[in-house]
């Protein structure tokens, strides 16, 4: 069924917004729009409005000056004909699958996706949709798992929180054998170091709360696709009323601004962070897709470019309370969910973000009680070396033995 005439077309999308004095001159910082509603000139002003013929607004639960201004920022990231952006990044995603599901459609998600997808699965499948989930490593055979009524794939690359790599464009070639959708969350990857709807996807999902907003101050998502994909989503967050505040959007702009800086400095940082851990006793299963000994590193190179991000992972000593003795221990890197921020960020997520699974479903696919997940930020690369070495300094078995290979890993260049 087709959505509805929205109240307004957005004839100059992606086009700079138009002077806002009558000298022509324009603010440098896109204006904060806190109203509700707007007064209509006439009623040929509100004809016009909802017939499409002009821009304009009305509500702002259809829309807003300045969460629009943000929009066409993060659509021309992503090399996006348009975005919808929202409340959060979860709501991001539940409208992707309110918008493209129904009852009897197969959905294919991976294991290693943010955790709460796990609480939106279970929704899902009480409105009839049918769910497989597979393991990220296991990508290679997820043909096995298509169905003929596998309406999406959607992961994550690298994933959450384990960091394993995805071939997008080999899933792709996979969705297309039944026409299914490939939906990517690019929040890891950022648009900086990755470009899913080049590699294929039909859609783009991100936490704008992560790296494109980076200050632990807002709280936003966002959805990338073609024009017709933001008139179907536009209309789903419409009318379930998940449009982003204006002040949120005006943060999230003014993140934007900085963010190229920020996450080349970022991965940067964490290239750096996984080469020392590497060599460090007390840490395993390092995961970091930078690494040449990382199982995803060649796809990496194919689908990623100006480094590999600033998410990495691994286990720390041989039990939980070992992994709770180094967190507790660092001092510049903080003990907090959320990533993709200035500040370095770290958690056990079998005890955080994977909260939301029963303990079972935490461990099946390679997160152990003793696993961290690191977010590497921007402070000097000296600083954050030497907080993790006096951190594990508390670890026994790091003071005793080494646990990586002799011949670890070394740097990454770029494709």
């Amino acid at each position: 069924m087709s959505s509805p005439k929205r109240p307004h077309q957005h004839s100059s999308r992606l086009k700079p917004a138009a002077p806002l004095t009558p000298y022509g001159n324009r603010p440098m910082v896109t204006p904060i729009v806190h109203a509700v509603n707007y007064e209509y000139l006439n009623f040929e002003v509100l004809r016009q409005i909802t017939d499409g013929e002009v821009d304009g607004y009305t509500y702002h639960r259809d829309d807003n000056p300045t969460v629009r201004a943000v929009e066409c920022q993060i659509a021309r990231l992503e090399g996006a004909e348009d975005c919808v952006v929202c409340t959060s990044g979860m709501a991001a995603c539940t409208m992707v699958y309110l918008t493209y599901l129904r009852a009897g459609d197969h959905l294919l998600l991976f294991h290693d996706i943010y955790g709460a997808h796990y609480k939106v699965s279970l929704i899902l499948e009480r409105l009839g949709v049918d769910i497989t989930w597979v393991d990220a490593a296991d990508w290679r055979n997820l043909a096995k798992h298509i169905r003929p009524n596998t309406r999406m794939i959607f992961l994550e690359t690298p994933s959450n929180p384990l960091c394993k790599v995805v071939d997008i464009r080999a899933v792709r070639k996979m969705a297309d054998r039944v026409g299914a959708m490939l939906v990517v969350d690019n929040t890891f990857a950022t648009p900086f170091h990755q470009h899913p709807l080049e590699l294929g996807a039909h859609l783009v999902v991100h936490s704008a709360t992560k790296a494109l907003g980076g200050h632990n101050d807002l709280m936003a998502g966002a959805i990338a696709g073609s024009k017709d994909d933001y008139d179907k989503l536009w209309f789903t967050r419409q009318a379930i009323g998940t449009t982003l505040d204006a002040y949120s959007a005006s943060l999230l702009e003014r993140g934007l601004k900085t963010f190229p800086l920020r996450a080349e400095r970022m991965a940067q940082n964490a290239l750096a962070v996984a080469n020392h851990l590497a060599k460090c006793p007390g840490i395993s299963n390092l995961r970091y897709p930078g690494l040449k000994s990382d199982e995803g590193h060649r796809a990496a190179v194919r689908q990623m470019r100006n480094g590999y991000g600033g998410m990495m992972a691994f286990d720390v000593g041989r039990t939980q309370a070992d992994a709770k003795r180094f967190v507790s221990a660092l001092k510049t890197i903080r003990h907090a969910v959320s990533l993709g921020s200035t500040e370095s960020l770290i958690c056990i997520p079998f005890l955080t973000t994977m909260l939301y699974m029963p303990p079972e479903r935490r461990t099946s696919f390679g997160v152990r009680p003793h696993s961290v997940r690191l977010s590497v930020g921007v402070e000097p690369i000296a600083d954050l070396l030497a907080d993790l070495d006096q951190a594990l300094r508390r670890i026994p078995q790091a003071k005793s033995r080494k646990r990586n290979p002799p011949t670890g890993p070394q740097p990454a260049t770029a494709s």
